[in-house]
């Protein structure tokens, strides 16, 4: 089961360039970060432990599945799981006849560089739930070893190969962090980073990552704030008639950060959709674990998170976004 997209074809409808159909997803591939950080983990999780994190990750498919059904038709929902505590839904999403696009990450966990899960079993573990798309986490910046990051593109540049040759989408999950030479005088403004510095990064290491022969059907990009970076970010990822196209990435920001990089990048051709995990389900699961809630009631309460950031980017895509959006509109 391998999803497809048509690439704009510069079609005119309703004075507007036609767009493929926007993919969104729901992401739920954290493993050390979430035992730790959600879980209180300070060692490699018990049988149990790991069992009740693996029914945690399966009230967020659920409440996906909730969500699916409102939907509009020409919206495409998606989930983003790992195998290590989401090999069930996996394998549910991979059975849903192309009603869930399934994207699954190859990288290891909470690595400093790209590393492979599994080490050189990573093409089995790839292949064995047939995902639509094979996602590689990769933090790079201009300014950081040159060394670290040539052999992270040599890695990175063998699963576009095996990507390709295999008939795989692959996507690549590009953070951007500073490094020491873009600290600041005043402290290191994390802000004015995000404004000037992180986009232009951003341009610099896809270019070089292409360069470099890695080659990702879809660029997950953390979200940004001016809409001429956006435009910019798009034109690199389908350069020189590359299939590439961006997608939103969430990084457990705020509402109202979200909000505004969604509207920012929504209307761009080459902009598909998002990625966002954290920000919908993670309060939602704190509540339930410390048992303020049910099972139930978190898996409503990340229903309505999902649909909340969907609506926002079908509107802001549509140009029909309003300040107070008619939850009903669809």
């Amino acid at each position: 089961m391998t999803a497809t997209y048509s690439r704009d074809s510069g079609e005119q409808v309703n004075g507007r360039h036609s767009q493929e159909r926007p993919v969104l997803v729901l992401a739920a591939d954290h493993r050390e970060s979430i035992e730790r950080d959600l879980y209180g983990l300070t060692a490699p999780a018990t049988p149990l432990q790991a069992a009740r994190i693996s029914a945690d990750k399966l009230i967020v498919y659920q409440a996906l599945l909730d969500a699916t059904e409102q939907l509009p038709a020409d919206v495409h929902p998606g989930i983003l799981v790992d195998e290590q505590y989401g090999a069930t839904i996996a394998e549910l999403a991979a059975r849903s006849a192309g009603i869930i696009d399934l994207s699954m990450p190859i990288e290891s966990s909470d690595q400093r560089w790209f590393h492979f899960a599994y080490d050189e079993d990573w093409t089995r573990h790839a292949d064995f739930f047939h995902p639509d798309h094979v996602k590689a986490l990769a933090r790079d910046n201009p300014g950081l070893d040159r060394v670290q990051r040539k052999l992270q593109a040599e890695r990175l540049a063998k699963v576009s190969s095996w990507a390709s040759a295999n008939g795989r989408s692959l996507v690549i999950e590009l953070n951007v962090p500073p490094s020491h030479s873009d600290n600041y005088s005043d402290k290191g403004d994390q802000d004015r980073y995000e404004r000037e510095l992180r986009p232009k990064h951003t341009l610099t290491v896809m270019k070089y990552l292409q360069d470099h022969g890695v080659e990702p059907d879809i660029w997950q990009i953390e979200g940004l704030n001016q809409h001429d970076d956006a435009v910019a970010i798009a034109a690199a990822a389908g350069a020189a008639g590359r299939p590439g196209r961006c997608m939103v990435l969430g990084r457990h920001a705020s509402h109202e950060t979200l909000d505004h990089w969604l509207q920012v990048a929504a209307p761009i051709p080459g902009w598909i959709g998002f990625v966002i995990g954290r920000s919908i389900w993670w309060d939602a699961l704190h509540a339930h674990l410390h048992h303020h809630s049910t099972a139930g009631e978190a898996q409503r309460r990340i229903c309505a998170a999902y649909l909340d950031f969907a609506r926002y980017f079908v509107s802001a895509r549509n140009g029909t976004l309003s300040s107070n959006p008619d939850p009903e509109f669809w």
